[in-house]
């Protein structure tokens, strides 16, 4: 009975090596991957975009593939892209801050975690995640493209932002915002 129970811990000893030797963390380079957004109006074309940062970040590779990773996005690097006049710029920015939007005082961080890939073929996925911001947690899904030459993975996904509490209702009909928030995101190594 000993010896059965020697085996058996020799070989789980064995198959947990194997399995942690199977997988790696690749972070991502920082200051070479972005994240574009963009908010639309709802009732007449136009709408503000612009960047936000990545505070930290790292896939992680299982047998040559990715299975999974974390992303930290720094919620105070929101900037916006498409207002020129200064004072105007920083007013938007901002509001975007705020409690009614991203509520960034409170919550200066979001998080996607990838929970699941499902490949299509080498480099085209779809890619299972909780995205969390403002304390919030729900699940998302979104296709993924990886360029292995170039070590970038890319992407293109909406969200409706009233799941995540980011509220904002103007009381204006012609000033009322999309619930969509666009995301378009690059990650590279």
């Amino acid at each position: 009975m000993k010896l059965k129970v020697q085996l058996l811990v020799s070989i789980f000893t064995i198959c947990l090596i194997a399995t942690t030797n199977a997988q790696e963390k690749l972070q991502i380079s920082t200051a070479k991957s972005e994240i574009k957004w963009s908010g639309e109006y709802t009732f007449y074309f136009g709408g503000h975009n612009g960047t936000i940062s990545f505070s930290e970040g790292y896939f992680e590779k299982t047998n040559e593939v990715i299975t999974g990773g974390e992303f930290i996005i720094d919620m105070n690097s929101i900037v916006c892209d498409d207002i020129d006049t200064k004072d105007a710029n920083e007013s938007l920015v901002n509001h975007l801050k705020d409690p009614d939007f991203f509520d960034v005082d409170k919550f200066p961080k979001a998080t996607l975690q990838i929970t699941s890939v499902e490949y299509h073929d080498n480099a085209q996925m779809k890619i299972y995640a909780n995205l969390t911001i403002k304390g919030i947690t729900k699940p998302i899904s979104f296709n993924a493209e990886v360029d292995y030459e170039s070590q970038q993975m890319t992407t293109k996904f909406k969200i409706d932002r009233m799941l995540w509490d980011i509220s904002y209702n103007s009381k204006m009909r012609d000033g009322a915002i999309s619930d969509a928030i666009g995301f378009e995101v690059k990650l590279s190594l």
